[in-house]
C-alpha cells in the first residue's frame, strides 16, 4: 500500500468518528470531534493490535512461558517504535514510559535533575507551557525565570529568541535546563527547537521539550536538533489509554538517580541495602508496566512512520490555511497567536466570538451543529491571559486578578478547535457555517442560554437524557441480564 493510500485509509479508522449525538433541531447527526488537543480518538488498526494481546497477556520480564514471552517481545518493540518515531539513536537515547500522561515525565525530571545539579539553581520555562511543563519545575527548583514571547495581544505567541538569548547570556551557567513546549496547545506556535538547544547548550544547560502537542502533527528528529529529553503523551497521538513516554540521553539518565523505586528497578535486595540496576530503560520503569498501552502506542507510530510524518503535516497546512482564512473573514470573530502565514503552527485554533463567553460557543456549537470544541484557558493561564489582555482591559477586567469571580472567569478564556489525522475540509467548512450561524442568531441564541457553574451553559430548553452519552451501568446491566 502506497503512503498516500495508507494515510487515506487511516484517516477513515478511528473509533468513535461517528458517533451521534442529539441537537436543538430534534435530529440525530455524527460528531464532528475537534478537541484533538485535549485528547485524541483512538486509531481502529492499533486498538485491534491491543485487543489481540489480551488474548496472550502476561506480565514482561520473562521468558519461560509464552505469554511473558511474547509479553516482554511486545513491550521492547513499542520502546523501539518510539525511539525510530522521534528519531532518537538507540546507542545515545533510551526511552521509558512513566505514568498515564507527559506529567509524569516532567515531574520526574524536574525532581531529578534538581537534585544532580544543585550548583545550578535556575530553571528556563517559556509563557506558553501547559501547566503540566511550569509547575513541576517550580516546584523543585529554587528559581524560575519565565521567557516571554513574541508580538502583542492577540497575536502574543512563538518563544521570543533574541530575549532568550539575553536570558541565557545573564544567567550563564546557572542555568540548569529549560523547559519549552514543541508546539502550544493554545495557538499551535511552533518551537525552533535546534536553535534553542544551541543557546542552552552553550552553557551547559539542558533541553527538556513537551512534545505533546507537536507529536501528532509534525516530523520530530532529537538527533537533528540534539534535544536532551523530550517527554509525551499516548492520548495525543491517536491511543488514548497509552502510559506517558520519555526519551532521553543516556548519559544524562547515567548521572541521575532513579526517580521511582520498586519492583524491576534493582539487581538485588537484602535487608541492609539495595542495588538498582546500571541498565537502561529497566532503571527507570519500576513496577508492573502498562503493557496494553504501550503496545498501542507502539502500533499507532509504526503505522505513521509508514505514512511518513512529512505527508501528515502537508495535509494539516492546507487544512490550517483554510481554517484561519475562513474564520478571520467572519465579522465579530478574533483568533488567537501568529498568523500561520507568519509563523509555523499546528492545527489547533483558539477564538471567540464578539458578544459570547466562551463557555457559551463551546455549549452552542455542540447543541445546534454537533461540533465539539474546548473551552477555557486549557491549562495554560499564563499564556491565554497575555493574549487576551486586551480584550478583557475593554471590559474594565484586570487578566492578572487572582481569585477572579465567576463572572470574570466567563470572559477570561476562548473556544479552541483542534485538529487529527481524522479531521477533513468538510468538518472545517461545517466549523465555519455554525460560527456563522452563530454570529446571526446571537440574540436569539443568547435568550436560550443560562450560565452553569464557574464558566458553563446550559440550553433551557434543550436536556436530552442521560440514555444519549455512555453509561457504564447501563452496559453492565445488558451483560447481566443478557441470555447465556
Amino acid at each position: 500500500m502506497s503512503n498516500s493510500s495508507l494515510l487515506a485509509s487511516l484517516q477513515a479508522n478511528f473509533i468513535g468518528r461517528d458517533t451521534e449525538y442529539p441537537t436543538v433541531d430534534g435530529n440525530r447527526s455524527p460528531r464532528i470531534y475537534l478537541d484533538s488537543a485535549a485528547s485524541t480518538l483512538m486509531m481502529s488498526p492499533a486498538y485491534d493490535v491491543g485487543h489481540e494481546f489480551l488474548e496472550h497477556y502476561a506480565s514482561t520480564h520473562s521468558d519461560l512461558h509464552y505469554a511473558a514471552r511474547g509479553a516482554s517481545q511486545a513491550f521492547e518493540w513499542a520502546h523501539k517504535k518510539v525511539l525510530e518515531f522521534v528519531d532518537a539513536n538507540p546507542k545515545d537515547y533510551c526511552m521509558f514510559f512513566a505514568g498515564s500522561g507527559a506529567t509524569a515525565g516532567f515531574n520526574r525530571m524536574a525532581a531529578s535533575l534538581s537534585r544532580a545539579r544543585p550548583g545550578r539553581d535556575l530553571v528556563l520555562v517559556s509563557e506558553m507551557e501547559h501547566h503540566s511543563n511550569d509547575l513541576p519545575h517550580r516546584y523543585h527548583t529554587s528559581q524560575v525565570v519565565h521567557v516571554p514571547c513574541q508580538g502583542e495581544f492577540e497575536r502574543y505567541g512563538a518563544l521570543d529568541m533574541d530575549r532568550l538569548q539575553a536570558i541565557v547570556d545573564e544567567y550563564g551557567e546557572r542555568i540548569n535546563y529549560i523547559a519549552v513546549t514543541g508546539a502550544s496547545n493554545v495557538s499551535g506556535a511552533i518551537t525552533p527547537l535546534a536553535e534553542v538547544a544551541r543557546m542552552v547548550h552553550a552553557v551547559g544547560a539542558f533541553l527538556i521539550v513537551d512534545a505533546s502537542q507537536m507529536i501528532a502533527h509534525a516530523p520530530v528528529s532529537m538527533d537533528d536538533a540534539d534535544i536532551d529529553v523530550l517527554v509525551f503523551s499516548g492520548h495525543k497521538i491517536y491511543a488514548p489509554g497509552s502510559p506517558g513516554a520519555v526519551i532521553a540521553k543516556n548519559d544524562l539518565l547515567h548521572a541521575i538517580k532513579p526517580a521511582e523505586l520498586g519492583g524491576g528497578m534493582v539487581d538485588d535486595v537484602y535487608i541492609a541495602e539495595y542495588m538498582p540496576t546500571a541498565t537502561l530503560p529497566d532503571r527507570e520503569e519500576a513496577g508492573t508496566p502498562n503493557i496494553v498501552g504501550a503496545i498501542t502506542l507502539g502500533a499507532v507510530l509504526d503505522l505513521l512512520i509508514r505514512v511518513g510524518m512529512d505527508k501528515v503535516r502537508e495535509k494539516e497546512i492546507d487544512l490550517i490555511d483554510f481554517a484561519w482564512r475562513e474564520l478571520s473573514q467572519i465579522e465579530g470573530v478574533t483568533l488567537y497567536g501568529p498568523d500561520p502565514a507568519e509563523l509555523p503552527r499546528t492545527g489547533t485554533m483558539a477564538f471567540n466570538i464578539e458578544g459570547f463567553d466562551h463557555g457559551l460557543t463551546a455549549a452552542a456549537l455542540n447543541d445546534y451543529h454537533n461540533i465539539q470544541v474546548r473551552n477555557g484557558c486549557f491549562c495554560a493561564h499564563p499564556y491565554v491571559r497575555e493574549l487576551l489582555k486586551r480584550q478583557l482591559w475593554e471590559m474594565d477586567i484586570d487578566p492578572d486578578a487572582p481569585n477572579a469571580e465567576a463572572e470574570v472567569e466567563r470572559k477570561r478564556g476562548m473556544a479552541r478547535a483542534s485538529l487529527g489525522l481524522y479531521t477533513t475540509r468538510a468538518d472545517l467548512e461545517a466549523l465555519v457555517a455554525a460560527v456563522k450561524d452563530l454570529v446571526a442568531r446571537r440574540d436569539e441564541i443568547l435568550a436560550l442560554y443560562e450560565p452553569i457553574g464557574s464558566n458553563g451553559y446550559r440550553h433551557k430548553n434543550f436536556k436530552p437524557p442521560a440514555s444519549d452519552i455512555f453509561d457504564p451501568e447501563r452496559l453492565l446491566q445488558q451483560f447481566l441480564t443478557a441470555p447465556v
